[in-house]
């Protein structure tokens, strides 16, 4: 068994970690799945080390052993790696049997990443009689009515079923909303003059409406987060009449810098003065 190689079709991760296990094999199990790929480092016949594209140690090893499509390989060779893992081989396959339930769970009722969690409560009466684990009350101050899953995800450090769990406990109190704002409109250029300057975007009034109904954006909306294929920014907003509802009016300035042309797509929502942080009143009530 020097060489060990297969596909996940027809034999699962966890059967072949635990056959490194038993015999205790020493050398790297490299996995592609797709277009994402890691290696589950071995020494005599424990996990000691795990790497993604995404992440190290073993919040990368439980991403390795939920993929259940792919090929494996495992070579048998000397490792010189740290030791970033630390408990045994059984104990990390019932954790991640553990955590693939709970991704289940929570991908059920928050079905989608893209949405923005929003807190009905504030600070304290939020978490009054609420059990948290301390990582979870770290989350929580993300939770800003700006930040989707994803970016609370980016943000906190913390991976998707922490963030989600988080958000359960708060909207099973019913304490928490999730909102989909995000409008995908198209790019059209924004018309400058001597008295209009090119130094904001322009949305129709009827987006203005529809975000202002939302409570996080009561009191208005000033800037705005566009994302496109080269990535996300925060601008100026304004909101005018005369411009068709699936439009969003840029200067031309910006989308030469940007790479946009006009008929492009991009995704908008509401965004803080500042990228958004957890507020220091908030973080203090839960840290």
């Amino acid at each position: 068994m020097s060489n060990l190689r297969g596909a996940l079709d027809s034999i699962s991760l966890t059967d072949v970690a635990q056959l490194l296990h038993v015999n205790r094999k020493t050398g790297m199990l490299q996995v592609n799945s797709g277009k994402v790929s890691g290696v589950l480092y071995f020494s005599s016949g424990e996990v000691i080390h795990a790497e993604t594209v995404s992440s190290r140690g073993e919040s990368a090893a439980f991403e390795i052993l939920e993929w259940v499509s792919g090929r494996f390989e495992f070579l048998s060779t000397q490792v010189s790696v740290p030791a970033s893992i630390r408990r045994t081989v059984p104990d990390l396959l019932m954790d991640s049997a553990r955590i693939h339930d709970s991704r289940k769970r929570l991908n059920s009722i928050f079905p989608r990443l893209a949405a923005v969690p929003w807190p009905t409560l504030p600070a304290p009466q939020l978490l009054e009689g609420l059990k948290l684990f301390v990582e979870e009350r770290r989350i929580v101050p993300y939770f800003d009515g700006y930040l989707d899953f994803q970016d609370v995800m980016a943000a906190s450090g913390q991976n998707d079923v922490a963030v989600l769990q988080a958000a359960s406990i708060l909207k099973a109190a019913g304490r928490l909303e999730v909102l989909e704002p995000d409008a995908y409109l198209t790019v059209t250029p924004l018309k400058s003059s001597l008295f209009k300057k090119g130094d904001h975007l322009e949305l129709p009034k009827a987006v203005e409406g529809w975000w202002t109904a939302l409570d996080p954006y009561r009191g208005g909306v000033r800037n705005v987060r566009m994302v496109w294929p080269k990535g996300p920014t925060v601008e100026r907003v304004e909101f005018v009449t005369g411009l068709a509802d699936k439009l969003v009016a840029i200067p031309r300035e910006l989308m030469q810098a940007w790479g946009l042309t006009e008929g492009a797509h991009v995704k908008l929502r509401p965004a803080p003065q500042l990228p958004s942080a957890p507020s220091d009143t908030l973080f203090g009530a839960l840290s």
